[in-house]
């Protein structure tokens, strides 16, 4: 599983990072965690307010910063919807 973390650094973007590998860890699933802070990058997402969560290609989140427990929910619909 890959998950992007988008933003250009700021805190809400830190925040979000921290709270995804808070997620990741209390699930005890393998996922990749990348940051990806360039706005030309992140406006392929096609997102305009940051910061964005992005699971295996798909953006679940943007523009706020989802609770630990939130994020723990996009993970396990996403790693369900994989599994199908």
């Amino acid at each position: 599983m890959t998950i992007k973390v988008l933003g250009p650094g700021c805190t809400n973007r830190k925040t979000l990072e921290r709270r995804t590998r808070d997620a990741i860890a209390s699930l005890n699933v393998t996922a990749t965690v990348e940051k990806v802070e360039d706005m030309q990058k992140i406006a392929t997402y096609g997102i305009l307010q940051t910061p964005g969560l992005v699971i295996d290609g798909k953006v679940v989140a943007y523009g706020h910063v989802p609770t630990v427990d939130a994020i723990k929910g996009l993970i396990l619909k996403q790693t369900t919807q994989a599994a199908l």
